[in-house]
């Protein structure tokens, strides 16, 4: 049964045709593009069935008020020029629409280009290369509590929430130290296997929310992280970045003596040791980070070069943000569960944790549901790691108000953007690490870090604003395409709250400064691109979509870009349950205790006092490595 009507469909059909009018190599979209659409949508969140309708109904009220005919009766040429029209409009009263419609040509593409003989008439890689192994024997010790058919009750030492970077981390340390763990997932455990099917699909299956999530403000934003064993270190490009000195400066000036560079040193070094942190060789890096290092030297940028990160094995598929086909990548998925599964802990998945359980104030454990059936863990004590949108709520949702020490509140993310470039030679970027190589110049000046941010041709094309010819023209050169990202080092200026069915709501306004820095960073890479040689360069903004020559980007240097104009995503929230000295701006201290709640502790990116400015995984582990050790000195 459709979840259309016949009137939505028609509609959806001649989207297609307008989005993907088919070009030497794309086939035309069409009816089976809709169907696809369709089933992909059938799968998913009722909410995300809700919006694309709404979408579609606006599309036609739009059509009709500039036409006086519904969107499927006009021809499609005129489609085509319709949406390209609002698709590049900046102006703040088009946001509403531009958005809709970017969310219904986004379902669109990603349904059409998702095509294994599409990739291989454009020369693309469709499919990772795995190789597959045996169970291992601690497999034994995980259960998959959403098949179980009654209720399931277990106490344990330390129950924690989350197997991220943060809780898989300090469950690890303190099963080597013979303590009794038991490790609570919602989502589920893949292996490398899993991850060599469609990518869209493993997109949709390890994201929370589907890969959707979106934040409200001035500039909706997409958020993004993992719903899965290792949480978002699965699906991530495995960066591994020590915090700035300057920033734990500034956590020192706060009080929080403890995190001082010269006290994390080595529990930093102690998780670098164990996920294999170093540079990728040359050869998995690919091609565009030599584009990169030319327009930089052209430019005379010098403090640019390859990444440190967690994958020493790494032969450069380029698929990391859909789980690593190998397990080069030591995520927590194949490093810190495992050996934490190996000395002694136990791992159930399918989970969702409801509240945490108290017994006069203090935490004596968690309670949740996996496919309806009651689930019970009690403790001695409790630790909190499911990210920094989700750990707020769960807090709530145990009687811990929202707001109190900051509670929910603070939110930073790094808000990022990304310029395309265009280049005459071959580049083919899906072969290589997609976030190998950094600019880091300018962090410390102006707040902005540049990384690679490459993603494979359907979530490229899905993740841009362009229909019609463009877009076919855009995917028929993308074996000759760079991409290169953006972000900036933020002030929490968001938060987040419990929504329609407990999903969270994350309000987040990009500030003035901000905005400024995300144009000079748009600015900054369009130069090097065309430095480096690109014959067009297609920043991700409306009315800035597409520069052909360098007095271009003078001029976008020149005007005011406002924030609403920016397709902008995020992969770094932080701070909503921050770490200080005093409860009424805090909600842990520096033992990560919860203040005001015995045995309740929180380890994972909620509690960073503030933005880092690099990507944060290490600073968590680290911190959950240090964390560990204080919790073990609590049970002796």
């Amino acid at each position: 049964m459709s979840i259309l009507s016949d009137r939505e469909h028609r509609t959806l059909v001649a989207l297609c045709e307008a989005v993907v009018p088919g070009g030497r190599l794309i086939p035309a979209g069409d009816d089976a593009t809709a169907r696809r659409a369709e089933g992909v949508l059938a799968q998913g969140d009722p909410l995300e069935v809700t919006a694309i309708r709404g979408g579609l109904a606006l599309l036609d009220a739009w059509t009709f008020a500039r036409t006086l005919r519904p969107f499927a009766r006009l021809d499609r040429h005129r489609r085509e020029q319709l949406l390209a029209e609002i698709s590049d409009r900046s102006e703040s009263r088009h946001v509403p629409l531009r958005l809709a419609i970017r969310a219904l040509v986004s379902v669109v593409k990603a349904a059409h280009f998702d095509d294994r003989a599409l990739f291989a008439r454009l020369g693309c890689v469709y499919s990772p290369d795995v190789s597959r192994e045996k169970a291992p024997r601690w497999m034994a010790a995980v259960t998959d509590a959403s098949t179980i058919e009654g209720p399931l009750e277990i106490a344990c030492d330390v129950v924690v929430v989350g197997t991220g970077a943060g809780g898989a981390v300090i469950a690890k340390e303190l099963a080597e130290r013979g303590h009794a763990v038991a490790m609570v997932e919602e989502g589920a455990y893949y292996g490398r296997a899993d991850f060599a099917g469609e990518r869209l699909a493993n997109y949709r299956k390890m994201y929370r929310h589907r890969g959707t999530f979106l934040t409200l403000g001035n500039v909706p934003i997409m958020l993004p992280t993992g719903r899965t064993v290792g949480g978002t270190t699965t699906i991530n490009s495995g960066t591994c970045f020590r915090a700035p000195p300057d920033v734990l400066a500034q956590w020192v000036e706060q009080g929080l003596s403890d995190l001082a560079p010269e006290r994390l040193a080595r529990h930093y070094a102690r998780v670098e040791r164990l996920i294999g942190v170093g540079v990728n060789s040359p050869a998995s890096l690919g091609r565009i980070p030599a584009l990169v290092a030319r327009g930089c030297e052209r430019l005379g940028i010098s403090d640019h070069g390859p990444l440190l990160r967690n994958a020493p094995e790494c032969d450069g598929q380029g698929v990391c943000c859909f789980g690593c086909p190998t397990d080069a990548k030591r995520s927590t998925n194949v490093s810190y569960v495992p050996l934490a599964l190996q000395k002694g802990a136990r791992l159930l998945t399918g989970v969702r944790v409801e509240r945490v359980l108290f017994d006069h104030g203090a935490a004596v454990g968690i309670e949740g549901h996996a496919n309806g059936v009651a689930v019970r863990v009690g403790a001695r004590a409790t630790v909190i790691a499911c990210g920094t949108l989700e750990t707020p709520l769960l807090l709530v949702r145990s009687g811990l108000l929202h707001g109190r020490g900051g509670l929910g509140r603070n939110l930073t993310i790094h808000p990022a953007g990304g310029v395309a470039a265009i280049f005459d030679e071959v580049v083919d970027g899906s072969r290589g690490v997609p976030q190998g190589y950094a600019i880091t110049q300018f962090r410390r000046s102006e707040g902005l870090t540049f990384e690679g941010a490459f993603v494979p041709l359907e979530m490229a094309t899905a993740s841009n604003g362009m229909v019609g010819r463009t877009l076919v023209a855009f995917a028929e050169s993308f074996n000759h395409m760079a991409l290169f990202g953006y972000m900036v080092s933020d002030k929490g200026s968001g938060g987040v709250r419990a929504g329609p069915g407990g999903r969270p709501v994350v309000w987040y306004s990009v500030g003035e400064r901000d905005r400024a820095r995300l144009q000079r960073g748009a600015v900054l890479l369009s130069r090097i691109w065309f430095e480096a040689g690109a014959r067009r360069v297609l920043p991700a903004i409306a009315g800035w979509s597409r520069l052909d020559m360098p007095a271009d980007v003078d001029r976008m240097a020149r005007a005011h870009i406002p924030a609403h104009a920016m397709d902008l995503s995020a992969y770094h929230p932080l701070g909503t349950a921050r770490m200080g000295l005093d409860p009424r701006t805090s909600v842990v201290g520096l033992d990560h205790a919860v203040h005001g709640a015995a045995g309740l502790y929180v380890v994972d990116g909620s509690v960073l006092p503030s933005s880092l400015g690099v990507n944060p995984m290490l600073t968590i582990m680290a911190m959950a490595t240090r964390a560990a050790e204080i919790l073990d000195g609590r049970f002796k």
